[in-house]
């Protein structure tokens, strides 16, 4: 294995590691937030202990999150100093704004709102959650900015051979990120409903502590229901928009060869990518083209066409990615996104119709369940790096252009290693720590101020 396939698997896992963390914080500081405002605006003591609770597992799962991607950066320069070389000007500008703008003003205010319960107003405390929810996101969003100037680029110059930024709006306003920025704010909802709702039907359905777990799930499968449905929505929406500006993302997601007007849409294929083809295949005709232009009609370039494209345009070279990453990792992601809204329809339905607590198998489905976010998340985001290959700055920079040329395989190898078997421990630790809060559930007694005949609390041992 040579220095370009050792780095690419190094930054490969390391970011698969580090990404099993960031939806669910996205999503959970979001989510305890609005537990919070219910407890500043009634009173109630249960949705107090419902935001402590719940903040405590993203309190771990963040904490996890900063220590897996504290190494990302260091790879730029260790392993990428090429692609630092030539992107350095506007890669660092928004990892810059994320650091000044988002990751400080969130590590502050975490504390605050840690240390501060029955020490601060509780309308203070409030507002000190909010910021780390609407930091936390802000920090995805100048990821997803420098994310997107890879996907798309805008905004830039090439100069002495380096892409150089000249309009800092165009780079922030780039439409790549507006479609992709939601898309993964809403998973991350999604995420922290379905984790929500998982831990929550593990409690009910071993009948503890009930009082806490249902409103608990409540609030996990409004979140889900919503999100879910609204990820579906923006990632058509992000799709449509790849097919203009990613043609061939397009085309390796699809494993469409050919160009077709109208498209059809494989379902399942058999993938020869040496002879560039399918040898075998189930798809529903015009379904492609109607994803594509809302039309049944409508052309959709074929990968070979989009070959002959790129080499008249960027020189020879194969520009075609791995189609078999692209083709199977979207539908995982499709397949595991579908079976999340139906879960939470099915769930939503038998809550409205109080018969949730009976179904058992449902509550059980809710439980196994917990892992297809995370295997949803995975591979969109395998499908959005792996449909950009071969290029690292689509147009600009090729994946082979972009490896330091000093560092040896040896020297990799040794990195790989370390921060596979690390990251290994910090997963079991972080794994552990979950559970064991989870299982464990709220403690302590709880008043319930809720206004009742005698105009009294009631006390629940929750």
């Amino acid at each position: 294995m040579g220095e370009l396939l050792l780095a690419r698997w190094q930054f490969g896992i390391t970011t698969t590691y580090h990404f099993l963390f960031v939806p669910l914080t996205l999503g959970l500081t979001i989510l305890v937030a609005i537990m919070e405002t219910a407890y500043v605006r009634t009173g109630n003591e249960l949705y107090k202990k419902m935001a402590k609770f719940w903040g405590e597992l993203f309190l771990i799962n963040f904490a996890l999150g900063v220590v897996t991607g504290l190494v990302q950066e260091f790879q730029f320069g260790m392993n990428w100093s090429e692609y630092a070389r030539f992107m350095g000007d506007i890669f660092g500008a928004p990892l810059a704004l994320e650091a000044l703008t988002a990751f400080f003003l969130e590590s502050t205010f975490i504390g605050l709102w840690v240390f501060g319960w029955d020490k601060i107003s509780p309308k203070l405390h409030l507002a000190a959650i909010w910021i780390v929810a609407f930091s936390t996101n802000l920090s995805a969003f100048w990821i997803l900015t420098a994310n997107s100037f890879m996907q798309s680029p805008v905004g830039y110059v090439l100069r002495n051979g380096r892409a150089e930024m000249n309009d800092f709006v165009a780079v922030i306003t780039n439409s790549y990120v507006w479609h992709q920025f939601p898309h993964t704010m809403l998973a991350g909802m999604t995420t922290a409903g379905v984790f929500v709702m998982a831990i929550s039907s593990y409690h009910l359905l071993r009948s503890n502590k009930l009082e806490f777990f249902r409103p608990s799930f409540k609030y996990g499968l409004i979140c889900t229901l919503l999100a879910s449905l609204l990820v579906a929505g923006t990632g058509h929406l992000q799709g449509q928009h790849v097919a203009k500006v990613q043609p061939m993302k397009m085309a390796a997601m699809e494993a469409l060869w050919e160009t077709a007007d109208p498209a059809p849409f494989a379902v399942v294929a058999t993938i020869d990518q040496t002879a560039r083809k399918n040898s075998f295949e189930v798809s529903v005709p015009n379904a492609l083209s109607l994803l594509v232009y809302d039309s049944f009609s409508g052309e959709v370039k074929g990968i070979n066409d989009l070959q002959v494209e790129y080499v008249s345009r960027f020189g020879p070279g194969n520009y075609v990615p791995d189609v078999p990453t692209a083709f199977w990792s979207f539908r995982v992601m499709v397949i595991a996104g579908s079976w999340l809204v139906l879960l939470a329809l099915v769930s939503a339905y038998l809550w409205r119709t109080g018969k949730l607590e009976e179904k058992t198998w449902v509550l059980k489905a809710a439980l196994y369940t917990l892992p297809v976010p995370y295997i949803a998340n995975t591979a969109g985001w395998l499908a959005a790096e792996s449909g950009r290959q071969p290029w690292i700055v689509f147009g600009l920079q090729r994946v082979e252009q972009a490896v330091s040329p000093v560092v040896s395989a040896e020297a990799i190898w040794i990195s790989l290693l370390g921060f596979t078997v690390v990251y290994g421990l910090l997963a079991i630790a972080g794994v552990y720590l979950l559970h064991k809060f989870a299982v464990r559930g709220p403690e302590s007694e709880v008043t319930l101020n809720q206004p009742q005949a005698g105009g009294k609390g009631s006390t629940l041992w929750i």
